[in-house]
């Protein structure tokens, strides 16, 4: 098995920034590291930098504090490895170098000063680390540059980085919109290759465009208030871009989930953000969360470790915590896969991911009150700090864990439903209702499922018992089989051998 994790402890990255200075640590460094702290000082380093060539006094001072807070912090987590970064603020100051010593002295590290190609290149890798085999244009928006690189099926094109940053626009063009939409103009013009996303998806990173997606998602009534992998068509971005230029923000829905420092910032990166679309032909606009720090981890990984599914490594994660029997996990995913191998219509790649993700969570709510396990197994399948899976995946495993605890009877509503179409509902219910089953045969532990194959054949739904097992078969199971040959529209049997 090829090794989970390369730290036995926490790590953490501290993110020098043009508006934040910001420190996330995780719990580990692995394919699917999960954030346990995270917190940002809104310094705004960047502020005048354009005008002054200086990193701003009261920023720094508020910056040096926030260092000197996040060492403390990362002594008390006991970080194993811990990454500094500093962007484009610090590389354009001419006060940045000596800034940057002073950091050094307090956290004892090295800071990696990252050009601006360097920096586009993180934040694709880092959208590769967060998201299943993405193809588009990455574009990094944070308050003194723009990075942009074009992504396809995992592979990296040429990086470039612009002066467009909120707080850089801000100050070039003198708080004038139109003035800063020349600025933008001239600017995409050194970008050539943005051409080559037409027709596709933009991955949206950065503090001012999660600002503009929280707002959009309150703007829509969007269900899921989950930012990671929030997609929705360019159009309606466009639309709302236009829309935050014409408005007074204060009056926008959800306006206080938004620092008040960023707000001034919100009208320049929804300019940045309408042209862009506009110009490259983008189709779908998607919010990563993982970004240049996650990229940075990343990039410390193995070859054999960087191909993991990251959903995967993250949902044995959770099956290692919560789980009765951790081992039985790998026999039930096993014993599922004779099941789709089956199927007359085949599985295909994403049904068979999810399927093992399913498999891997299928233990987090034993502990639950029994009236209560469904309702909380689909909830905190739906929230869970997964990544590499979508809203609609999301909404799909947490009605198949709704369905393992509570069959077809439905006394509530599974989280996010409306995000799924009939097919895809019936789809989850019925690999509920197999996961079901295996418990009924298992109690949840191992060394029993491989000895008791389910198959579909001409007859139906066919359950094998060994003769040692055969005292399982019984109404209930029989009744767990029923539900299950239901939803696959087929008769079912149990056969025990002699």
């Amino acid at each position: 098995m090829v090794v989970q994790s390369l730290s036995r402890a926490p790590v953490a990255v501290i993110d020098i920034g043009s508006n934040s200075v910001r420190l996330v640590a995780y719990d580990r460094l692995s394919r699917s590291p999960v954030p346990m702290f995270n917190e940002k000082s809104l310094c705004g380093l960047g502020r005048d930098v354009a005008v002054t060539g200086l990193l701003p006094p009261d920023g720094l001072i508020q910056a040096i504090e926030a260092i000197k807070r996040y060492k403390v912090l990362c002594d008390l987590m006991k970080v194993e490895r811990l990454f500094v970064l500093a962007t484009a603020a610090a590389r354009r100051a001419t006060n940045g170098p000596a800034f940057l010593q002073d950091v050094e002295a307090i956290l004892g590290e090295k800071v990696s000063m990252l050009p601006g190609i360097e920096e586009a290149r993180l934040a694709a890798l880092g959208v590769v680390a967060g998201l299943h085999r993405p193809s588009g244009l990455v574009g990094d928006l944070g308050g003194g540059s723009l990075e942009l690189i074009d992504l396809h099926d995992g592979v990296l094109g040429e990086g470039v980085s612009l002066e467009l940053g909120g707080l850089a626009l801000r100050d070039a063009s003198g708080r004038d919109l139109k003035k800063a939409a020349a600025i933008v103009t001239r600017a995409f013009k050194q970008y050539p290759r943005m051409s080559m996303a037409r027709g596709g998806d933009l991955f949206a990173i950065g503090g001012t465009w999660r600002a503009i997606a929280r707002l959009h998602m309150a703007h829509t009534k969007y269900p899921l208030n989950v930012l990671h992998e929030y997609a929705v068509p360019a159009a309606s971005i466009l639309e709302f871009c236009r829309l935050l230029k014409k408005v007074d923000v204060e009056t926008l829905p959800a306006i206080q989930e938004i620092a008040k420092e960023r707000r001034p910032l919100l009208v320049y990166g929804a300019l940045v953000l309408e042209m862009l679309i506009e110009r490259a032909g983008i189709e779908r606009f998607v919010i990563s969360t993982s970004g240049v720090r996650e990229g940075v981890l990343y990039s410390q990984l193995p070859p054999t470790m960087r191909a993991l599914d990251p959903l995967v490594v993250g949902a044995r994660s959770l099956s290692d915590l919560h789980a009765r029997d951790p081992a039985h996990a790998d026999e039930l995913i096993a014993w599922t896969d004779g099941f789709a191998a089956s199927l007359p219509q085949g599985e295909s790649e994403e049904q068979r991911r999810l399927r093992h993700a399913a498999c891997l969570v299928s233990e987090v709510a034993w502990r639950a009150n029994p009236d209560y396990r469904a309702e909380e197994a689909s909830r905190v399948v739906a929230y869970a700090a997964l990544t590499s899976i979508n809203h609609e995946e999301r909404a799909f495993l947490a009605s198949v864990q709704y369905a393992r605890y509570e069959g077809l009877s439905e006394n509530t509503v599974p989280p996010l439903r409306a995000l799924l179409t009939p097919a895809r509902i019936e789809e989850a219910k019925a690999l509920g209702c197999l996961i079901r089953v295996a418990y009924n045969i298992s109690a949840g532990q191992h060394g029993v499922l491989q000895h008791t194959p389910i198959r579909m054949g001409s007859a139906g739904l066919t359950l094998s018992l060994p003769q040692r097992f055969a005292n399982l078969s019984n109404e209930r199971l029989a009744g767990r089989l029923r539900q299950t040959a239901k939803m696959l529209g087929c008769g079912y049997s149990v056969e025990v051998e002699q």
